[in-house]
């Protein structure tokens, strides 16, 4: 129940008050949270601000277009993996460069809501450099001369030691500054928000946002909340990517799957750790001091060569998982890269991605010391650049067109020489640095490969790469899988294309990935999904149901909740549980019992998972506005055929195989029809058309969406 006994002259939870910062005029305001409540914070927050102040059509690099940097309720307030930021503006790489959100661990979430900000919207353009100094409700916008044209590092140690080490610095580099559209904004050293939001900050002149929070964060019931935490560190949470089980067989567990990212084990050390080598253990279910001993990422990413180079693993704001790797890798510095480094995921083990695509042109094989050392070169420099991957797309895209010829073809023969390009076939990892600084610096005809492929591949006249499994393009508007078709089918296959970029959905990899034999995650399925028929084995899939709408609708859900509450998608949420007690059940009821304890309001799961389809809904509105039609008009609601559309190779890979066959993930046409029909009836959205109608705008209590979209013709049923 909520707490009657609360101070109503303060703000739980939410600080109450959002940032607005026009850099045209060099004006500082500030607007109330209260009206953008039934958005949560984070992603629907920053949603909604870009559906009401920016137009659709808006150029990305305009200065009527805005960046709105938004944390939410959660973040902060205590409650574990609460440390994620949203960064939302318009799509400078994609078709019709539709609103997009950019996520990121690190520092600067904390800081910004202990500076007493829900959230801070950049608009209009400097002139000049500027970078945005706020410390607490003081807030300056100060020449950036000093540091325009360095990289994320040294710019990050510059603001450091100029205004204070106790601020966060999120930066971009010079990628961002040249306004490529594959940019991203770097805080707290290598913590990555993509999707080109650094181009925008680049169009605006706007290096970097440097921020100290002092405030206090109010929260309702405390004691709850420090009694939920210890509940879910002792029984709920398992590791990265919420896997449940060790990798190897281990005293104390029933089950191990090799390929879960819970790694630690006897003998595994972080071998650089200070004060000497630290050893990993077996961190037993329960044990709330050894959580941040479970995930080994280093050598998860970059095989067993990469436990001599741990320093250790560290993490995000409020993160007792701690899956970011610190690593010293000297021949790192040795071929242009830096000799400390850190990362996880993509930006960990980019090299991974290019060895089969470069085939014959690379002597390197994965998981060896060589692929290390091309990995952490190729990472801390493309960090350092502020050069953003779009999920990996970028290396698959320059192997591809090294080794296939496109580079030699289409490059002026000036500009090709200027790339060593045989140091691929000569294992010389130095290349990377000169060929990566090319393509941030925006002024050759190599660049075009960091606008995006949607972009390039029709310049270079190369659209067959697209429909290649190799690819990994999902969408021919311009973004990859990520975690796709290999996940549980239709599933992943149906929730790549519902966003505007790659959709950074982990719900369902988290179980699919968890480790628990089949028969275990059929049966979670079915307690969420309605039937076991929602989970099918991996390569293994059966045709479209209503559960694996279920399914979908959950992931899509799910992941909008936690981008908008602020929660870590990495580990939330808690469907499986490591603790055999609980029959590996976890707790999908956290989320509402912490929104309960923080802000002294009741809320169901129920309540949550309809904002969370309430946020994606509002997306949905503002993508039909901005979005063409086949004719080039602007403005259709038609997202069956325009948007929600694929590639062609997960319907013709594996020929030999028939779908619905035992070793294929290959997908039906038909099938993934039916699929978008099921998952658009689950949001209540147009069967057909895929669109927001005026029903589920009013379930959802959005009468000014429903307003303007009927103005402007865009409702099915109006």
């Amino acid at each position: 129940m909520a707490d009657s006994k609360l101070d109503p002259n303060k703000s739980y939870g939410w600080t109450g008050k959002i940032l607005r910062v026009n850099l045209t005029d060099k004006t500082v305001s500030v607007s109330p949270t209260d009206p953008y409540k039934g958005y949560i914070g984070g992603m629907g927050l920053a949603n909604k601000i870009m559906y009401d102040e920016v137009a659709p059509g808006t150029d990305p690099l305009a200065p009527e277009n805005k960046v709105v940097f938004a944390v939410g309720p959660l973040t902060a307030t205590g409650v574990p993996l609460a440390g994620r930021t949203t960064i939302a503006s318009l799509s400078t790489y994609t078709k019709d460069h539709q609103v997009v959100d950019a996520h990121c661990g690190g520092m600067i979430g904390a800081a910004i809501k202990k500076a007493g900000w829900d959230a801070i919207v950049i608009e209009g353009a400097s002139d000049e450099p500027v970078y945005l100094k706020i410390d607490d409700d003081n807030v300056e916008i100060k020449p950036a001369d000093q540091v325009w044209g360095l990289g994320t590092r040294a710019t990050t140690e510059a603001l450091s030691r100029k205004e204070g080490t106790d601020f966060c610095v999120a930066t971009i580099g010079p990628a961002g500054e040249n306004l490529l559209p594959y940019a991203c904004i770097i805080n707290s050293r290598n913590h990555a928000a993509g999707a080109g939001t650094a181009a925008v900050l680049g169009s605006k002149k706007c290096k970097a946002l440097v921020v100290r929070g002092t405030q206090p964060i109010y929260v309702a019931n405390p004691q709850e909340v420090a009694d939920l935490s210890d509940y879910m560190l002792r029984e709920i949470v398992g590791s990265n990517n919420n896997h449940v089980v060790p990798s190897t067989q281990q005293e104390w567990a029933e089950y191990f799957d090799k390929g879960s990212r819970w790694t630690a084990q006897k003998g595994l050390t972080w071998a650089l750790a200070e004060g000497g080598p630290i050893d990993t253990g077996e961190p037993k279910p329960g044990e709330i001091n050894t959580v941040g001993y479970r995930c080994m990422k280093s050598t998860k990413d970059d095989g067993p060569e990469a436990e001599k180079y741990t320093i250790k693993m560290n993490g995000c704001h409020s993160c007792p998982i701690h899956c970011y790797s610190d690593l010293r890798v000297e021949k790192s510095s040795a071929n242009g890269g830096y000799e400390t480094t850190g990362n996880t995921c993509v930006p960990n083990f980019p090299f991974k991605y290019m060895i089969k695509i470069l085939g014959d042109h690379t002597p390197v094989e994965d998981n060896t010391e060589e692929s290390l050392v091309w990995n952490q070169v190729m990472g801390s420099v493309v960090d350092d650049l502020g050069l953003w991957c779009n999920y990996a797309q970028l290396y698959r895209d320059i192997a591809h067109c090294y080794a296939t010829g496109v580079f030699k073809r289409v490059l002026p023969p000036e500009e090709y020489a200027e790339i060593p390009w045989e140091k691929f076939d000569n294992n010389d990892p130095s290349l990377m640095p000169q060929l990566l600084t090319k393509i941030a610096q925006n002024d050759s005809e190599l660049a075009y490969i960091g606008h995006g492929t949607y972009v390039w591949t029709e310049r270079w006249n190369d659209m067959d790469w697209n429909n290649t499994a190799a690819s990994c393009m999902i969408s021919p508007r311009g973004w990859p899988v990520h975690h796709s078709q290999e996940c549980f089918g239709q599933v992943g296959m149906l929730y790549n294309v519902m966003f505007n970029r790659d959709d950074m959905i982990h719900s369902a990899v988290n179980l699919q990935g968890c480790g628990l034999p089949i028969e275990l995650k059929k049966a979670i399925g079915a307690e969420i999904f309605g039937d076991e028929s929602a989970v099918d084995p991996d390569k293994n899939y059966t045709p479209m149901n209503e559960y694996k709408a279920n399914f979908a609708w959950w992931s899509i859900a799910t992941d909008v909740l936690h981008d908008s509450l602020t929660l870590c998608n990495w580990v939330w949420p808690m469907a499986m549980s490591p603790t055999a007690s609980r029959d590996y059940r976890g707790d999908l009821d956290l989320e509402a019992k912490f929104m309960t304890a923080v802000t002294g309001e009741d809320y169901t799961t129920e309540d949550l998972y309809k904002a969370g389809s309430k946020i994606m809904t509002l997306q949905r509105a503002n993508t039909a506005r901005g979005m063409t039609d086949a004719a080039g008009n602007m403005g259709t609601n038609d997202f069956r055929t325009i948007h929600d559309v694929y590639t062609e190779w997960p319907f013709t890979k594996d020929p030999d195989i028939e779908v619905f066959t035992e070793g294929t993930d290959k997908m039906d046409k038909d099938d993934i029809q039916t699929g978008l029909t099921m998952l658009y009836e689950c949001f209540g959205w147009d069967p057909e058309l895929g669109c927001p109608t005026a029903e589920c705008l009013d379930y959802y209590d959005m009468p000014d969406v429903k307003e303007d979209l009927a103005a402007r013709g865009l409702l099915p049923d109006a």
